[in-house]
């Protein structure tokens, strides 16, 4: 399952992004300055604990280190400039698609069927584990069919990014809940004040 509740504006809204990578990349700010005005409030990974949270309802693993927050933060940030550029139709950057290459190269989170009664390999992931699993999904994420389905939010004053994981492939919101309800009331006005 993918999504997260974000809050905007004062209001709380579930965003699906249809991706687990995308959903990583939304932990901050994708597309903004990170030195802007109300970046920081955007922040949701300022701590190891923040990534250990974070992770624990997709991909439990072991307490975040520092040092995995910091790659937690690298890996993020290649994610979303490759998710910008996509949803442009840009060609992304190089450095962006070598990080990411490198974070899916190293040994993800293996599946399991629960049931047995051998435990094969470690019984906790580590969080670079989890970290891999996230690249990988990206990987999967920026190549194939799927790359031209990550689109962004047709509202004129919203710039979220998302998989488009519609059977015929026509999302236009992040979210029917906020873009799509706000453009619904301001065509709904408009027809009334034709009207009158």
């Amino acid at each position: 399952m993918t999504g997260q509740w974000l809050v905007s504006e004062g209001t709380r809204w579930w965003f699906d992004t249809g991706s687990l990578a995308l959903d990583f990349a939304y932990t901050g700010q994708v597309g903004v300055d990170a030195a802007a005005e109300g970046a920081e409030d955007e922040e949701t990974l300022r701590t190891p604990d923040d990534l250990t949270s974070w992770l624990k309802t997709r991909l439990p693993s072991a307490p975040a280190t520092e040092r995995d927050l910091q790659d937690a933060l690298m890996l993020r940030g290649s994610i979303a400039r490759l998710a910008l550029a996509a949803s442009a139709g840009r060609d992304p950057e190089a450095r962006d698609i070598d990080l990411l290459n490198l974070y899916a190269a190293t040994p993800d989170i293996p599946p399991r069927l629960a049931g047995g009664t051998v435990q094969a390999g470690r019984t906790e992931p580590r969080t670079g584990q989890a970290l891999s699993t996230v690249a990988r999904d990206a990987v999967a994420l920026f190549s194939g069919e799927t790359l031209g389905r990550i689109r962004q939010c047709d509202a004129d004053d919203c710039a979220l990014i998302y998989l488009d994981t519609s059977r015929a492939g026509n999302r236009r919101w992040c979210s029917m809940q906020r873009c799509g309800n706000r453009h619904k009331v301001r065509a709904h006005r408009a027809r009334e004040a034709a009207t009158r």
